[in-house]
């Protein structure tokens, strides 16, 4: 059975995002820190997997780590479009692929490697969905 994965161009996501970019502008590490939270959840809440690719790192090879509880899979490149490319052709064959983002020759590539794609405006509005969804459930169990 093949694995889902959501690939995020997560800084295309950072920008896109109003309160996000300004979190940005004045330290980007924590919007970072802050878009790898909501990631987290996303993935805790699901049978997705999520990756986020971020563009940095020192050299062109990419730097690869994982986040905190949930273990969201990140890589920092110099060259992140490039290496989003890279990940959906080798990957989109072999599992559900998704990528979240607004860069047009990024969703593209992804359409055309047999990968779907999100806007970042639909990537948020799957996870106010699921964060709808756990409170639900949560709820639920609470009332037992």
């Amino acid at each position: 059975m093949a694995k889902s994965f959501l690939l995020v161009d997560a800084h295309n996501v950072i920008f896109a995002r109003p309160e996000l970019a300004a979190l940005h502008r004045r330290n980007p590490a924590a919007a970072r820190e802050k878009l790898l939270q909501i990631l987290e959840g996303l993935q805790d809440a699901g049978d997705t997997r999520v990756v986020a690719v971020f563009d940095g790192g020192s050299e062109k090879k990419a730097e690869s780590a994982t986040s905190g509880r949930a273990g969201v899979q990140i890589f920092y490149a110099r060259g992140a479009d490039e290496v989003i490319e890279r990940l959906v052709a080798k990957y989109a064959a072999m599992h559900r692929l998704t990528v979240a983002t607004n860069d047009n020759l990024i969703r593209t590539a992804a359409l055309a490697a047999g990968a779907s794609t999100l806007s970042v405006d639909q990537l948020f509005a799957e996870i106010e969905k699921s964060e709808k969804e756990v409170g639900q459930v949560l709820a639920k169990l609470r009332r037992k």
